[in-house]
């Protein structure tokens, strides 16, 4: 019964890549002419929502949301969910109709047709490079002056399966506290277990997502980044502990 089952899970993954390559293809024209200016990113957002939102339901998966504090459409925010899947930053954009920016692993502009687009969408940093993890925040700056968000999953990768939340990582904080705006956590709970990098796990069904109450950071200084890091990190954690099927999941192999 497993194997079968695994068939149809491989037939189902197949289909993600299947869809993601033949909407990239169709959607080349338009991705070609609203990357060649920032100034036009907005309207390219709204595309790759509507692209996230579709990816989203043809793969069989459904939103449930809990917000316990609202976006205002005229603030920047910093956005910092936990990371567990690949389908991560399609949640999130599906989620926020404010444009969003996500600060991204440079290694994945080495990806052809995608990596091309990636690098003219997304802020790219090399964290083993002092040089362009200070660059980020000159990117980030310019477009936060322009009313956009930023997102970064503050893990700085998605970890093993077995590791209910990794260490968080100092950029989206310190760059939070730079520009004195909100981040604003955000738990997800399934994507995990429906969509992980373990090829024969998972299926359709529901994500559920807790975008929490927003975190100040005015009036903050440098000083501050560990005690913002921490709280920003316990309000997840908490969350990811206290679930019984993330935890479940989580510790499956035990």
């Amino acid at each position: 019964m497993e194997f079968f089952k695994n068939i149809l899970r491989a037939i189902w993954r197949v289909w993600f890549y299947v869809f993601f390559g033949i909407s990239i293809i169709v959607m080349l024209p338009f991705l070609f002419i609203l990357t060649i200016k920032e100034s036009q990113y907005p309207t390219l957002y709204k595309i790759i929502r509507g692209f996230s939102k579709l990816l989203i339901f043809v793969m069989g998966f459904r939103l449930k949301i809990e917000v316990e504090e609202k976006i205002d459409p005229n603030k920047s925010y910093m956005f910092c969910p936990n990371h567990t899947s690949m389908m991560d930053p399609f949640v999130l954009i599906s989620m926020v109709k404010s444009p969003i920016v996500f600060v991204g692993k440079a290694e994945l502009k080495k990806i052809p047709v995608f990596g091309f687009f990636y690098k003219r969408i997304c802020i790219l940093v090399d964290r083993s490079n002092p040089k362009s993890r200070k660059e980020v925040y000159f990117k980030a700056k310019r477009r936060l002056q322009n009313g956009t968000c930023v997102a970064i999953f503050p893990e700085g990768l998605v970890p093993t399966e077995d590791v209910v939340l990794s260490p968080f990582k100092n950029g989206a904080f310190s760059l939070a506290i730079e520009h004195q705006i909100p981040i604003v956590p955000a738990t997800y709970f399934d994507c995990k277990r429906l969509f992980s990098w373990t090829y024969f796990k998972g299926g359709p069904g529901t994500f559920r997502i807790k975008q929490h109450h927003f975190i100040s950071t005015k009036g903050l200084a440098k000083e501050d980044l560990s005690k913002v890091k921490e709280e920003t990190y316990q309000v997840i954690y908490n969350e990811l502990v206290n679930d019984e099927a993330y935890m479940k999941d989580t510790n499956r192999n035990e």
